[in-house]
């Protein structure tokens, strides 16, 4: 099983399983303080006429509450716990987004390959890295910075092509949504497999792909 609730308790334990019930700007700080992530506020939800919509102010907005507040968003992103605390003073309620393609990249499954695959790597004894589940039913597996480019040959050599298959990589130039942060009223991001000091190291993307390739071919 792969969703950790109990802290593991160390001198490098990372706490943040720790997260039930907490504020969106406690996380931020400790996603920058313990996982030495950067981080930027995003958009948030705002109450009209009783309905939770997007401060951007598209009623259609595809992601209510959960995108880049401003064009220059990369300008804003930061891993110190210090300058986290105070933007999200300054904005409590904006959504926690964090930038791939420095730290890490994230491989995008839908969530029933997404769990197809889960399983397929627990037999397989693979050390995963941490992986979110979000509210539009994708699932999003952390790997090391680099897999936006090597994961299309990845998939080339296994006998797909990228295109066929329901699976993209989020790299450089872009964004993940954060655990809590919500998308209007369809809920809010969740670990599938949380952040522990078991999995502060990243897997490379050429150890995944083949469960999540055949995960996403199950589902075409």
């Amino acid at each position: 099983m792969f969703i950790v609730e109990e802290t593991i308790v160390g001198t490098d334990a990372v706490q943040i399983p720790k997260q039930r019930g907490e504020s969106l700007l406690d996380a931020a700080v400790r996603y920058a303080e313990e996982r030495h992530w950067d981080v930027f506020p995003g958009t948030w939800l705002e109450a009209v006429d009783g309905v939770h919509r997007c401060s951007c102010g598209d009623a259609a907005c595809p992601a209510p509450g959960a995108h880049p507040a401003r064009p220059d968003w990369e300008s804003e992103a930061t891993g110190s716990a210090t300058v986290a605390r105070r933007m999200w003073q300054k904005r409590p309620t904006a959504s926690i987004l964090l930038p791939t393609g420095l730290t890490f990249d994230a491989i995008s499954v839908p969530e029933t390959a997404g769990f197809l695959a889960l399983a397929r790597m627990e037999r397989m004894e693979l050390t995963l890295g941490p992986v979110t589940l979000t509210p539009d039913r994708r699932m999003e597996f952390f790997v090391l910075p680099g897999a936006a480019a090597k994961v299309p040959d990845l998939v080339r050599r296994l006998g797909w092509t990228l295109s066929s298959l329901d699976l993209t990589v989020r790299g450089e130039g872009e964004y993940v949504a954060a655990p809590p942060t919500r998308f209007g009223s369809r809920g809010a991001v969740q670990w599938a497999c949380r952040p522990t000091a078991a999995n502060r190291w990243l897997p490379d993307s050429e150890e995944l792909i083949s469960p999540l390739a055949y995960a996403c071919g199950r589902e075409r």
